[in-house]
Protein backbone atom coordinates (compact mmCIF):
# COMPACT_ATOMS: atom_id res chain seq x y z
CA UNK A 1 0.00 0.00 0.00
CA UNK A 2 1.10 3.72 -0.47
CA UNK A 3 1.75 5.63 2.72
CA UNK A 4 -0.07 8.15 1.20
CA UNK A 5 -0.20 10.97 4.72
CA UNK A 6 3.79 10.23 4.05
CA UNK A 7 3.74 11.43 0.98
CA UNK A 8 1.72 14.89 1.83
CA UNK A 9 4.13 15.71 4.62
CA UNK A 10 7.08 15.26 2.04
CA UNK A 11 5.97 17.07 -0.39
CA UNK A 12 4.05 19.44 1.69
CA UNK A 13 7.36 20.07 3.25
CA UNK A 14 9.33 20.38 -0.04
CA UNK A 15 6.51 23.04 -0.78
CA UNK A 16 7.73 25.21 1.69
CA UNK A 17 10.81 25.34 0.58
CA UNK A 18 9.90 26.16 -2.77
CA UNK A 19 7.87 28.88 -1.55
CA UNK A 20 11.28 30.55 0.61
CA UNK A 21 13.03 29.91 -2.52
CA UNK A 22 10.12 32.14 -4.50
CA UNK A 23 10.20 34.73 -1.94
CA UNK A 24 14.19 35.04 -3.11
CA UNK A 25 13.06 35.59 -6.11
CA UNK A 26 9.96 38.08 -5.31
CA UNK A 27 13.00 40.48 -3.65
CA UNK A 28 15.09 40.41 -6.32
CA UNK A 29 11.93 41.52 -8.49
CA UNK A 30 10.70 44.67 -5.63
CA UNK A 31 14.67 45.12 -5.49
CA UNK A 32 14.41 46.28 -9.26
CA UNK A 33 10.69 47.65 -8.76
CA UNK A 34 9.34 45.67 -12.36
CA UNK A 35 5.70 43.90 -13.23
CA UNK A 36 6.53 40.44 -12.02
CA UNK A 37 6.65 41.35 -8.42
CA UNK A 38 2.94 40.54 -7.97
CA UNK A 39 3.30 37.35 -9.89
CA UNK A 40 5.56 36.15 -7.25
CA UNK A 41 3.55 37.37 -4.28
CA UNK A 42 0.19 35.39 -5.98
CA UNK A 43 2.58 32.41 -6.48
CA UNK A 44 4.35 32.31 -3.13
CA UNK A 45 0.38 32.85 -1.61
CA UNK A 46 -0.83 28.86 -3.16
CA UNK A 47 2.11 27.23 -2.97
CA UNK A 48 2.12 28.12 0.53
CA UNK A 49 -1.05 27.30 1.47
CA UNK A 50 -1.28 23.98 -0.26
CA UNK A 51 2.29 23.14 1.64
CA UNK A 52 -0.09 24.38 4.46
CA UNK A 53 -3.34 21.60 3.38
CA UNK A 54 -0.70 18.34 2.37
CA UNK A 55 1.48 19.11 6.13
CA UNK A 56 -2.49 19.11 7.54
CA UNK A 57 -2.84 15.95 5.63
CA UNK A 58 0.32 14.44 6.75
CA UNK A 59 -0.23 15.19 10.66
CA UNK A 60 -0.79 11.49 11.63
CA UNK A 61 2.10 10.06 9.13
CA UNK A 62 4.15 7.21 10.92
CA UNK A 63 7.53 8.71 8.89
CA UNK A 64 7.66 5.24 7.48
CA UNK A 65 8.38 4.47 3.70
CA UNK A 66 8.63 1.36 1.35
CA UNK A 67 10.67 1.84 -2.48
CA UNK A 68 7.34 2.47 -3.37
CA UNK A 69 6.79 5.02 -2.00
CA UNK A 70 10.43 6.33 -2.59
CA UNK A 71 9.85 6.29 -6.07
CA UNK A 72 6.02 7.81 -6.37
CA UNK A 73 7.22 10.53 -3.85
CA UNK A 74 10.43 11.76 -5.85
CA UNK A 75 8.66 11.49 -9.45
CA UNK A 76 5.68 13.91 -7.60
CA UNK A 77 8.20 16.13 -6.24
CA UNK A 78 9.69 17.08 -9.29
CA UNK A 79 6.29 17.53 -11.41
CA UNK A 80 4.28 19.33 -8.39
CA UNK A 81 7.38 21.82 -8.19
CA UNK A 82 7.43 22.55 -12.12
CA UNK A 83 3.70 22.69 -11.60
CA UNK A 84 4.22 25.87 -8.77
CA UNK A 85 7.37 26.98 -10.36
CA UNK A 86 5.43 28.17 -13.46
CA UNK A 87 3.08 30.06 -12.14
CA UNK A 88 5.30 33.36 -11.67
CA UNK A 89 5.79 33.09 -15.24
CA UNK A 90 2.06 32.24 -16.08
CA UNK A 91 0.59 35.18 -13.59
CA UNK A 92 2.85 37.51 -15.09
CA UNK A 93 2.01 37.40 -19.07
CA UNK A 94 5.83 36.53 -19.90
CA UNK A 95 4.85 33.01 -21.16
CA UNK A 96 1.01 32.90 -21.64
CA UNK A 97 0.79 29.15 -22.19
CA UNK A 98 0.26 26.89 -19.37
CA UNK A 99 2.24 24.23 -22.49
CA UNK A 100 5.15 26.78 -22.66
CA UNK A 101 5.45 27.90 -19.16
CA UNK A 102 5.72 24.06 -17.50
CA UNK A 103 8.15 23.14 -20.57
CA UNK A 104 10.78 25.94 -19.62
CA UNK A 105 10.14 25.26 -15.96
CA UNK A 106 10.50 21.48 -16.26
CA UNK A 107 13.61 22.11 -18.18
CA UNK A 108 14.93 24.41 -15.57
CA UNK A 109 14.57 21.92 -12.98
CA UNK A 110 16.16 18.70 -14.73
CA UNK A 111 18.75 21.21 -15.89
CA UNK A 112 18.27 20.57 -19.58
CA UNK A 113 18.47 23.97 -20.76
CA UNK A 114 15.83 23.85 -23.63
CA UNK A 115 13.76 26.77 -23.61
CA UNK A 116 10.61 28.20 -25.79
CA UNK A 117 11.36 31.73 -25.47
CA UNK A 118 12.68 33.35 -28.49
CA UNK A 119 13.39 36.69 -26.55
CA UNK A 120 15.05 35.97 -23.23
CA UNK A 121 16.05 39.29 -22.71
CA UNK A 122 12.94 40.85 -22.68
CA UNK A 123 12.40 39.16 -18.93
CA UNK A 124 12.69 41.12 -15.85
CA UNK A 125 15.06 40.58 -13.43
CA UNK A 126 12.97 38.47 -11.27
CA UNK A 127 11.95 36.07 -13.42
CA UNK A 128 15.60 35.44 -15.07
CA UNK A 129 16.81 34.91 -11.48
CA UNK A 130 13.79 32.44 -10.60
CA UNK A 131 14.39 30.51 -14.19
CA UNK A 132 18.08 29.97 -12.96
CA UNK A 133 17.36 29.29 -9.37
CA UNK A 134 15.26 26.06 -10.95
CA UNK A 135 18.91 24.95 -12.79
CA UNK A 136 20.51 25.45 -9.77
CA UNK A 137 18.38 23.47 -7.34
CA UNK A 138 17.89 20.79 -9.88
CA UNK A 139 21.43 20.28 -10.42
CA UNK A 140 22.29 18.05 -7.44
CA UNK A 141 18.09 17.13 -6.80
CA UNK A 142 15.35 18.74 -5.23
CA UNK A 143 15.12 15.80 -2.51
CA UNK A 144 18.78 15.50 -2.26
CA UNK A 145 18.99 19.61 -1.43
CA UNK A 146 16.00 19.08 1.09
CA UNK A 147 18.23 16.18 3.17
CA UNK A 148 20.86 18.60 3.09
CA UNK A 149 18.61 21.30 5.57
CA UNK A 150 16.15 18.74 6.84
CA UNK A 151 17.96 15.93 7.18
CA UNK A 152 15.36 14.43 10.21
CA UNK A 153 12.34 15.44 7.55
CA UNK A 154 11.57 12.11 6.97
CA UNK A 155 12.40 8.63 7.89
CA UNK A 156 13.19 7.19 4.61
CA UNK A 157 16.06 9.79 2.99
CA UNK A 158 18.34 6.57 1.93
CA UNK A 159 15.13 5.42 0.28
CA UNK A 160 14.32 8.64 -1.61
CA UNK A 161 18.13 9.64 -2.04
CA UNK A 162 18.42 6.12 -4.23
CA UNK A 163 15.39 7.14 -6.20
CA UNK A 164 16.45 10.41 -6.88
CA UNK A 165 20.59 9.78 -7.42
CA UNK A 166 22.51 9.98 -10.73
CA UNK A 167 24.93 7.04 -11.54
CA UNK A 168 24.80 2.90 -11.37
CA UNK A 169 27.62 3.01 -8.35
CA UNK A 170 27.10 5.15 -5.59
CA UNK A 171 30.12 7.00 -3.47
CA UNK A 172 29.96 8.69 -0.10
CA UNK A 173 32.04 11.01 1.46
CA UNK A 174 30.22 10.40 4.56
CA UNK A 175 28.61 7.32 6.13
CA UNK A 176 25.54 9.29 7.56
CA UNK A 177 23.36 11.05 4.53
CA UNK A 178 22.55 14.12 5.96
CA UNK A 179 26.56 14.90 6.50
CA UNK A 180 27.39 13.19 3.08
CA UNK A 181 24.39 15.96 1.51
CA UNK A 182 25.69 18.84 2.99
CA UNK A 183 29.57 18.03 2.62
CA UNK A 184 28.55 17.82 -1.43
CA UNK A 185 26.29 21.10 -1.17
CA UNK A 186 29.28 23.00 0.21
CA UNK A 187 31.65 21.76 -2.98
CA UNK A 188 28.17 23.12 -5.04
CA UNK A 189 27.72 26.28 -3.33
CA UNK A 190 32.33 26.88 -3.38
CA UNK A 191 31.90 25.97 -7.49
CA UNK A 192 29.34 28.36 -7.89
CA UNK A 193 30.94 31.23 -5.72
CA UNK A 194 33.92 30.79 -7.61
CA UNK A 195 31.96 30.94 -10.94
CA UNK A 196 30.60 34.16 -10.04
CA UNK A 197 33.28 36.06 -8.98
CA UNK A 198 35.85 34.80 -11.54
CA UNK A 199 32.51 35.66 -14.31
CA UNK A 200 32.87 39.10 -12.20
CA UNK A 201 36.70 39.89 -12.92
CA UNK A 202 35.98 38.92 -16.75
CA UNK A 203 34.10 41.91 -16.70
CA UNK A 204 30.06 40.64 -16.27
CA UNK A 205 27.80 42.42 -14.14
CA UNK A 206 27.20 41.24 -10.92
CA UNK A 207 23.18 40.19 -11.95
CA UNK A 208 25.04 38.30 -14.66
CA UNK A 209 27.69 36.67 -13.25
CA UNK A 210 25.24 35.20 -10.67
CA UNK A 211 22.63 33.84 -13.35
CA UNK A 212 25.50 32.36 -15.35
CA UNK A 213 27.42 31.03 -12.26
CA UNK A 214 23.74 29.68 -11.44
CA UNK A 215 23.58 27.85 -14.93
CA UNK A 216 26.91 26.77 -15.34
CA UNK A 217 27.70 25.01 -12.13
CA UNK A 218 24.30 23.28 -12.62
CA UNK A 219 25.44 22.58 -15.82
CA UNK A 220 21.61 23.56 -16.91
CA UNK A 221 22.61 26.40 -19.71
CA UNK A 222 19.90 28.81 -19.18
CA UNK A 223 21.34 32.34 -20.01
CA UNK A 224 20.21 36.04 -19.43
CA UNK A 225 20.85 36.80 -22.90
CA UNK A 226 19.76 35.33 -25.77
CA UNK A 227 23.51 35.09 -27.17
CA UNK A 228 24.21 32.75 -24.14
CA UNK A 229 27.96 33.20 -23.38
CA UNK A 230 28.88 34.86 -26.98
CA UNK A 231 26.85 37.68 -25.43
CA UNK A 232 30.35 38.74 -23.82
CA UNK A 233 32.44 38.70 -26.91
CA UNK A 234 35.20 37.58 -24.35
CA UNK A 235 37.57 34.47 -24.86
CA UNK A 236 38.03 34.93 -20.82
CA UNK A 237 34.89 34.64 -19.68
CA UNK A 238 34.63 31.73 -22.51
CA UNK A 239 37.27 29.82 -20.83
CA UNK A 240 36.12 30.46 -17.40
CA UNK A 241 32.42 28.87 -18.90
CA UNK A 242 34.78 25.46 -20.10
CA UNK A 243 36.63 25.15 -16.86
CA UNK A 244 33.04 25.07 -14.42
CA UNK A 245 31.01 23.52 -16.80
CA UNK A 246 34.04 21.18 -17.01
CA UNK A 247 34.49 20.70 -12.85
CA UNK A 248 30.94 20.12 -12.42
CA UNK A 249 30.64 17.44 -14.72
CA UNK A 250 32.70 15.31 -12.26
CA UNK A 251 32.16 12.98 -9.50
CA UNK A 252 31.61 15.57 -6.25
CA UNK A 253 32.90 12.98 -4.38
CA UNK A 254 36.19 12.96 -6.06
CA UNK A 255 36.15 16.56 -6.82
CA UNK A 256 35.87 16.93 -2.82
CA UNK A 257 38.89 14.69 -2.41
CA UNK A 258 40.83 16.05 -4.77
CA UNK A 259 40.53 19.78 -4.11
CA UNK A 260 39.48 19.87 -0.34
CA UNK A 261 41.26 16.96 0.90
CA UNK A 262 44.08 18.15 -1.54
CA UNK A 263 44.89 14.60 -3.05
CA UNK A 264 44.30 15.44 -7.23
CA UNK A 265 46.14 12.31 -7.53
CA UNK A 266 42.67 10.75 -6.51
CA UNK A 267 41.19 12.36 -10.34
CA UNK A 268 44.22 10.59 -12.36
CA UNK A 269 43.20 6.68 -10.67
CA UNK A 270 39.55 7.25 -11.23
CA UNK A 271 39.12 5.07 -14.67
CA UNK A 272 35.82 7.08 -15.27
CA UNK A 273 37.46 10.68 -14.94
CA UNK A 274 40.27 9.43 -17.90
CA UNK A 275 37.71 7.96 -19.98
CA UNK A 276 35.76 11.76 -19.84
CA UNK A 277 38.61 13.22 -20.20
CA UNK A 278 40.17 11.47 -23.17
CA UNK A 279 36.85 12.13 -25.10
CA UNK A 280 36.98 15.57 -24.11
CA UNK A 281 40.77 16.27 -25.61
CA UNK A 282 39.95 13.60 -28.84
CA UNK A 283 37.03 15.11 -29.63
CA UNK A 284 37.73 18.83 -29.41
CA UNK A 285 41.27 18.34 -31.79
CA UNK A 286 38.92 16.75 -34.55
CA UNK A 287 36.83 19.43 -34.33
CA UNK A 288 39.23 21.85 -33.87
CA UNK A 289 41.22 20.58 -37.30
CA UNK A 290 37.31 20.31 -38.76
CA UNK A 291 36.86 24.20 -38.46
CA UNK A 292 40.82 24.94 -39.19
CA UNK A 293 40.39 22.81 -42.39
CA UNK A 294 36.64 23.69 -43.60
CA UNK A 295 35.63 26.52 -42.12
CA UNK A 296 39.19 28.93 -42.30
CA UNK A 297 38.95 29.48 -38.60
CA UNK A 298 42.29 30.62 -37.16
CA UNK A 299 44.19 28.38 -34.34
CA UNK A 300 43.13 29.35 -31.23
CA UNK A 301 38.92 30.53 -32.15
CA UNK A 302 39.23 27.15 -33.42
CA UNK A 303 40.49 25.54 -30.42
CA UNK A 304 37.82 27.51 -27.89
CA UNK A 305 34.95 27.24 -29.86
CA UNK A 306 35.24 23.55 -30.38
CA UNK A 307 36.17 22.39 -26.44
CA UNK A 308 33.83 25.25 -25.67
CA UNK A 309 30.89 23.28 -27.62
CA UNK A 310 32.40 20.10 -26.67
CA UNK A 311 32.79 20.49 -23.00
CA UNK A 312 29.15 21.98 -23.59
CA UNK A 313 27.31 19.29 -24.84
CA UNK A 314 29.29 16.00 -22.36
CA UNK A 315 28.77 18.15 -19.92
CA UNK A 316 24.99 19.02 -20.79
CA UNK A 317 25.09 22.55 -20.22
CA UNK A 318 23.62 23.68 -23.46
CA UNK A 319 25.63 26.91 -23.50
CA UNK A 320 27.23 27.90 -26.65
CA UNK A 321 29.76 30.77 -28.23
CA UNK A 322 29.43 29.92 -31.65
CA UNK A 323 26.71 28.56 -34.42
CA UNK A 324 27.61 24.65 -34.45
CA UNK A 325 24.70 24.47 -37.02
CA UNK A 326 27.22 25.95 -39.54
CA UNK A 327 29.92 23.73 -38.50
CA UNK A 328 30.65 20.79 -41.16
CA UNK A 329 28.00 17.99 -40.64
CA UNK A 330 31.26 15.52 -39.28
CA UNK A 331 31.08 17.34 -36.24
CA UNK A 332 27.44 17.33 -35.42
CA UNK A 333 28.05 13.12 -35.07
CA UNK A 334 30.62 13.87 -32.14
CA UNK A 335 28.58 16.48 -30.96
CA UNK A 336 25.68 14.09 -30.44
CA UNK A 337 27.79 11.11 -29.66
CA UNK A 338 28.74 14.11 -26.85
CA UNK A 339 24.63 13.97 -26.18
CA UNK A 340 24.62 10.52 -25.55
CA UNK A 341 27.58 9.83 -23.14
CA UNK A 342 27.42 13.08 -20.47
CA UNK A 343 29.38 13.64 -18.13
CA UNK A 344 30.46 11.60 -14.77
CA UNK A 345 28.42 10.07 -12.15
CA UNK A 346 27.56 12.14 -8.98
CA UNK A 347 27.99 15.52 -10.91
CA UNK A 348 25.36 17.57 -12.10
CA UNK A 349 25.64 16.54 -15.98
CA UNK A 350 23.37 14.17 -17.09
CA UNK A 351 23.86 11.61 -20.31
CA UNK A 352 24.10 8.23 -20.10
CA UNK A 353 27.35 8.78 -17.76
CA UNK A 354 30.77 8.15 -18.18
CA UNK A 355 30.85 5.67 -15.70
CA UNK A 356 28.16 3.57 -17.74
CA UNK A 357 30.40 3.50 -20.71
CA UNK A 358 33.39 1.94 -19.13
CA UNK A 359 31.97 -0.95 -17.62
CA UNK A 360 29.95 -1.44 -21.40
CA UNK A 361 33.35 -1.37 -22.29
CA UNK A 362 34.92 -4.46 -19.59
CA UNK A 363 31.56 -6.30 -20.41
CA UNK A 364 32.56 -6.25 -23.98
CA UNK A 365 36.56 -7.24 -23.47
CA UNK A 366 35.43 -9.88 -20.89
CA UNK A 367 33.03 -11.28 -23.63
CA UNK A 368 35.83 -11.51 -26.06
CA UNK A 369 37.86 -13.29 -23.35
CA UNK A 370 34.57 -15.50 -22.29
CA UNK A 371 35.09 -16.57 -26.25
CA UNK A 372 38.29 -17.61 -26.19
CA UNK A 373 37.98 -19.04 -22.78
CA UNK A 374 34.50 -20.89 -22.04
CA UNK A 375 35.20 -21.72 -18.44
CA UNK A 376 36.81 -18.76 -17.32
CA UNK A 377 35.54 -16.46 -14.16
CA UNK A 378 35.91 -13.14 -15.12
CA UNK A 379 35.26 -10.63 -12.62
CA UNK A 380 34.59 -6.89 -13.48
CA UNK A 381 35.95 -4.27 -11.87
CA UNK A 382 36.05 -0.71 -11.75
CA UNK A 383 39.37 1.07 -9.95
CA UNK A 384 39.71 -1.89 -7.89
CA UNK A 385 35.70 -2.39 -6.99
CA UNK A 386 33.79 -5.44 -8.24
CA UNK A 387 30.47 -5.03 -10.03
CA UNK A 388 28.40 -7.51 -8.93
CA UNK A 389 26.15 -9.53 -11.91
CA UNK A 390 22.96 -7.63 -10.64
CA UNK A 391 24.47 -3.93 -11.49
CA UNK A 392 25.96 -5.86 -15.17
CA UNK A 393 22.50 -6.46 -15.48
CA UNK A 394 20.98 -3.07 -14.41
CA UNK A 395 23.21 -1.40 -16.88
CA UNK A 396 22.04 -3.43 -19.83
CA UNK A 397 18.54 -3.35 -19.23
CA UNK A 398 19.76 0.80 -18.67
CA UNK A 399 21.02 1.01 -22.11
CA UNK A 400 18.22 -0.91 -23.71
CA UNK A 401 15.08 0.90 -22.41
CA UNK A 402 17.41 4.43 -23.01
CA UNK A 403 17.73 3.19 -26.89
CA UNK A 404 14.61 2.20 -27.26
CA UNK A 405 13.24 5.82 -25.83
CA UNK A 406 15.53 7.47 -28.18
CA UNK A 407 14.13 5.04 -31.17
CA UNK A 408 10.73 5.24 -30.49
CA UNK A 409 10.27 8.70 -29.89
CA UNK A 410 11.95 9.63 -32.87
CA UNK A 411 9.95 7.76 -34.62
CA UNK A 412 6.97 9.92 -33.06
CA UNK A 413 8.61 13.62 -33.28
CA UNK A 414 9.27 12.27 -37.05
CA UNK A 415 5.74 11.24 -37.65
CA UNK A 416 5.05 14.89 -36.30
CA UNK A 417 6.44 16.84 -39.28
CA UNK A 418 10.01 17.39 -37.34
CA UNK A 419 12.82 16.47 -39.46
CA UNK A 420 14.78 13.34 -38.63
CA UNK A 421 17.86 15.06 -37.42
CA UNK A 422 16.29 17.66 -35.17
CA UNK A 423 14.11 14.90 -33.86
CA UNK A 424 16.75 12.35 -33.38
CA UNK A 425 19.02 15.08 -30.95
CA UNK A 426 15.40 16.80 -29.58
CA UNK A 427 14.60 13.41 -27.68
CA UNK A 428 18.78 12.57 -26.80
CA UNK A 429 18.93 16.15 -25.55
CA UNK A 430 15.42 16.05 -23.43
CA UNK A 431 16.71 12.36 -21.91
CA UNK A 432 19.96 13.42 -21.54
CA UNK A 433 18.99 16.78 -20.45
CA UNK A 434 21.59 18.59 -22.70
CA UNK A 435 19.76 21.77 -24.00
CA UNK A 436 20.85 22.50 -27.43
CA UNK A 437 19.33 20.29 -30.26
CA UNK A 438 21.04 19.80 -34.11
CA UNK A 439 19.76 20.71 -37.30
CA UNK A 440 18.78 23.58 -39.33
CA UNK A 441 15.03 23.74 -37.98
CA UNK A 442 15.51 23.86 -34.57
CA UNK A 443 19.17 24.66 -34.25
CA UNK A 444 22.22 24.83 -31.33
CA UNK A 445 21.29 28.71 -30.89
CA UNK A 446 17.55 28.33 -31.39
CA UNK A 447 14.43 28.28 -28.98
CA UNK A 448 12.24 24.82 -29.22
CA UNK A 449 8.82 27.80 -29.37
CA UNK A 450 7.79 26.04 -32.97
CA UNK A 451 7.57 22.36 -31.80
CA UNK A 452 4.01 21.36 -31.84
CA UNK A 453 1.99 21.60 -28.11
CA UNK A 454 1.77 17.63 -27.79
CA UNK A 455 5.80 17.19 -28.16
CA UNK A 456 6.50 19.64 -26.03
CA UNK A 457 4.65 17.57 -23.33
CA UNK A 458 6.40 14.67 -24.66
CA UNK A 459 9.47 16.68 -24.12
CA UNK A 460 8.88 17.92 -20.80
CA UNK A 461 7.95 14.31 -19.58
CA UNK A 462 11.48 12.87 -21.04
CA UNK A 463 13.35 15.37 -19.56
CA UNK A 464 12.32 13.91 -16.46
CA UNK A 465 12.51 10.59 -16.86
CA UNK A 466 16.03 11.36 -18.17
CA UNK A 467 16.71 13.38 -14.96
CA UNK A 468 15.66 10.55 -12.72
CA UNK A 469 17.31 8.10 -14.67
CA UNK A 470 14.40 6.31 -16.45
CA UNK A 471 13.48 3.47 -14.31
CA UNK A 472 12.16 5.84 -11.04
CA UNK A 473 9.59 7.31 -12.97
CA UNK A 474 8.29 4.37 -15.51
CA UNK A 475 8.43 2.26 -12.67
CA UNK A 476 5.15 4.17 -11.88
CA UNK A 477 3.54 3.03 -15.06
CA UNK A 478 4.03 -0.98 -14.41
CA UNK A 479 0.99 -2.93 -13.14
CA UNK A 480 3.51 -4.30 -10.29
CA UNK A 481 3.77 -1.26 -8.55
CA UNK A 482 0.11 -0.83 -8.23
CA UNK A 483 -0.10 -3.96 -6.61
CA UNK A 484 -1.07 -4.39 -3.12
Amino acid sequence: MINWKTIHKIIGALLGIETMLMTLCAAVAFYYGEDDTLAFVITIVLTLLTAIVLEYKGRESDNSMSRKDSFLVVSLTWVIFSFFGMLPFLISGYIPNITDAYFETMSGFTTTGATILDDVERLPHGLLFWRSMTQWIGGLGIVFFTIAILPSFVGGSVKIFAAEATGPMRSRLHPRLSTNAKWIWSIYILLTVACAACYYVGGAHFFDSVNYAMCTTATGGFSPHNDSAEFFHSPFIEYICILFCFLSSINFTLLYLAVIKRRPGQLLKSTEFKFFLIVVLSFTVFIMVELIARNHYELEKAFRVALFQVVSFISTTGLFNDDAARWPHITWVLLAVCMFIGGCAGSTAGGFKCIRGVMLFKVVRNQFKQLLHPNAVLPLKVDGQNVPQQKRVTLLAFLTVYLLICLVMSFVLIASGIDSTNSITIILSCVGNVGPTLGIEIGPTMSWSELPIHVKWICSFFMLVGRLEIFSVLIIFTPQFWNK
